[in-house]
């Protein structure tokens, strides 16, 4: 029912409202973008009307201090992750019914439950999720990093920990405390990736970056032990510090490893991490051969590759790899999504913008593939932080495009599905 229903909805031209939805033309491609759902400002689905008054009366609930900026697709549920920068936020996880909501500014839903969502009650409940990661095994991964602020705000009110949900039950399958030696007085910890092996659900690794501390921290779910290891290729460029976006001029020099992508599993049994700081305009790769050893991954120095730069403009926060080698990531200068077909080198004239809208899309702060179907949240992130947003005006936004119809016409269709160079991957041939 749900796939006549977007079907049917992407007939329609222009920026017409269909049943609630409307379409962005975009300045690129043939696809426009369909906006799914929209918000001033986010509401939660309290049990009732005196629940939620008297959750504003006592300050925990705060509209205009939330700030959704994750989403995961799994079957019937588009999750949100709200971060506890400011006071007022009920739950940090949370999620979307598609059964339900078919557009709009529907309310969202605490998951699993209320109790949950408790800030600070640590080894019970979440306190602050940011990216998260459902893998086909039906297992949502979410890592609480357990703070409450954000810069000098922050409070550590628990210590960062991974937390696996089983989906179908909606039950904690497991949770792991980072190990102190894991993190450092830096840490910031907002993105995570999961490496599913041939082996199936057992051969499962989490890979988390540390943003303010220039590291990477590996979880094996087989061996239920982490390691960190740190490379200067985290770290930011020096020269890439400066932003303009959304009208504001400002400087997050210190930001560094973070969007990350994994690849389909190779002909050697690995795949490829795809990671990048996030004051940097470069692209960088390395076997999932040595992260998952924790050994080799200690002294793997010449293991990493260096790709080409982006280009101006090529800030980028978020990445994700389908199954057939694409990648699309975000531009946050450009208020744009970009594509990569990963069968041709990483370089600036084997990309394409597949989505940009200067209202739409200020901030694309995270980007999905779900049955093929692009997903994007957008959440002028920087006005929120350093401005004031205008509540009265649309703040958030998730949009959707159809892979097939965001490629159609640009080089990341111009070449075969996910290949490889002599049962390698052309940047290790």
């Amino acid at each position: 029912m749900f796939r006549e229903f977007l079907l049917v909805s992407l007939l329609y031209l222009g920026t017409k409202s269909v049943d609630g939805l409307q379409r962005w033309g975009t300045q690129f491609g043939q696809a426009p973008v369909l906006e799914r759902f929209f918000w001033r400002t986010v509401d939660f689905a309290y049990p009732d009307e005196a629940s939620r008054k008297m959750a504003m009366m006592k300050g925990e609930f705060i509209p205009e201090n939330a700030l959704p900026v994750g989403i995961e697709i799994w079957r019937n549920k588009l999750f949100v992750t709200v971060p506890r920068w400011r006071n007022g936020i009920p739950a940090t996880l949370n999620y979307i019914s598609l059964d339900t909501n078919r557009g709009g500014s529907p309310k969202l839903t605490p998951y699993p439950n209320w109790a949950q969502n408790k800030a600070g009650a640590c080894g019970s409940a979440i306190t602050t999720a940011y990216r998260i990661h459902a893998d086909v095994c039906d297992r949502l991964w979410v890592l609480d990093t357990g703070t409450i602020g954000i810069g000098n705000t922050t409070i550590q009110a628990c210590p960062y920990t991974l937390n696996v949900f089983d989906l179908t039950t909606d039950k904690i399958l497991r949770q792991y405390r980072l190990r102190a030696e894991d993190i450092n007085m830096n840490t910031f910890i907002a993105n995570i990736a999961v490496d599913l092996g041939k082996g199936g659900c057992e051969d499962a690794f989490a890979y988390m970056s540390d943003e303010l501390g220039y590291g990477l921290i590996v979880y094996s779910w087989e061996q239920n032990k982490s390691w960190r290891l740190t490379h200067s290729y985290f770290m930011p460029d020096p020269l890439a510090g400066d932003y303009n976006i959304g009208g504001i001029n400002f400087q997050w020099g210190e930001e560094g490893v973070f969007g990350m992508s994994l690849s389909p599993i190779a002909a050697n049994g690995y795949r490829t991490l795809f990671f990048h700081p996030l004051s940097s305009r470069r692209e960088f790769a390395v076997s999932t051969r040595i992260l998952r050893d924790e050994n080799l991954s200690q002294d793997s120095y010449h293991e990493f590759q260096v790709l080409p730069e982006r280009g101006p403009l090529g800030h980028c926060t978020s990445s994700i790899m389908d199954e057939n080698g694409l990648q699309f990531f975000n531009l946050i200068d450009q208020n744009a999504v970009g594509c990569w077909n990963s069968v041709l080198p990483y370089a600036p004239e084997n990309h394409a913008v597949v989505a940009r809208h200067d209202e739409a899309m200020i901030f694309p702060a995270d980007v999905k593939v779900n049955r093929g179907l692009l997903w994007i949240i957008s959440d002028r992130m920087p006005v929120f932080l350093l401005s004031t947003l205008n509540y009265t005006d649309v703040n958030f936004r998730i949009l959707t495009i159809p892979v097939r119809d965001a490629i159609a016409g640009t080089v990341c269709e111009n070449v075969s599905p996910w290949g490889y160079v002599s049962n390698s991957l052309w940047w290790e041939s």
